[in-house]
């Protein structure tokens, strides 16, 4: 019966023997790259070795488990050898057959949908990240208004990186651990007391940002080491609110990295 399928290029191929003359050490090298240690028949004073037991292959290098000397008698004879160049198909190459740490950066397309947010672990919530994918993550206000008692601020929301700050319960959610810059900003004519809370306790003894009287403008933050699952909030303790469209107050909540 006729062949059927694409002829062979080379119908037999006789094995080749390579000496090793003069090699030392623990490393070898071949005139012909293999596929694995089971390709060779390697031989030390004429004792044939174990593949995989006494030496490795990668390419056309060998790797003894022991070491020789330029007196020894080595030798390989080649089982195996590529007679063809063979592109895999589509789909075939495993991760098992990925070696570790092969993969370069330069091998990476920047095009690549989420590969940078992978690599930085910044992913989006819906495929198991934290959905922190700019500065600041979190950042509300609350329009000034007359006021004398507690309150928690702010109540309108610009910018809400992850969804992590609850507009119902006024309180932010750490997502990873990490640096955080936590501040608070206003203007007012207006004496107030406003704490930072973490984990529903106030961060320090101190009062965290006060202006007690006059027209005018404060500012402070905190540089504070989170983990995840760490709340923060800002709450309003004493004083008063003036009632002006002018005045507000800003919390803000960004990640450092």
């Amino acid at each position: 019966m006729a062949y059927i399928g694409n002829q062979v290029d080379t119908a037999f191929t006789s094995l080749i023997k390579q000496d090793l003359t003069g090699a030392s050490g623990t490393s070898l090298t071949l005139t012909h790259a293999v596929a694995n240690a089971n390709d060779i028949a390697l031989y030390i004073n004429n004792v044939r070795q174990e593949p995989v037991s006494a030496y490795s292959t990668n390419g056309t290098a060998v790797s003894l488990t022991g070491s020789v000397v330029s007196s020894d008698d080595i030798y390989v004879i080649y089982l195996a050898r590529a007679v063809q160049t063979t592109v895999p198909p589509d789909g075939s190459v495993s991760t098992a057959k990925i070696a570790d740490s092969a993969v370069s950066t330069a091998k990476i397309a920047n095009s690549a949908v989420n590969l940078t947010s992978k690599v930085t672990g910044v992913l989006p919530i819906a495929n198991g990240g934290t959905g922190l994918a700019s500065k600041p993550i979190y950042q509300g206000y609350r329009a000034a208004q007359y006021s004398t008692t507690s309150s928690i601020i702010p109540t309108d929301v610009r910018i809400n990186q992850g969804g992590h700050y609850n507009t119902s319960t006024h309180v932010w959610t750490c997502p990873k651990n990490g640096f955080y810059v936590v501040g608070v900003n206003g203007i007012d004519n207006a004496a107030i007391n406003i704490h930072l809370r973490k984990n529903g306790v106030k961060w320090k003894t101190s009062i965290y940002a006060t202006q007690t009287s006059g027209w005018a403008s404060y500012a402070d933050h905190e540089v504070l080491q989170l983990t995840a699952n760490d709340t923060l909030d800002h709450y309003l303790v004493t004083g008063r609110i003036y009632s002006d469209s002018d005045h507000y107050y800003q919390a803000y909540i960004y990640l450092l990295e």
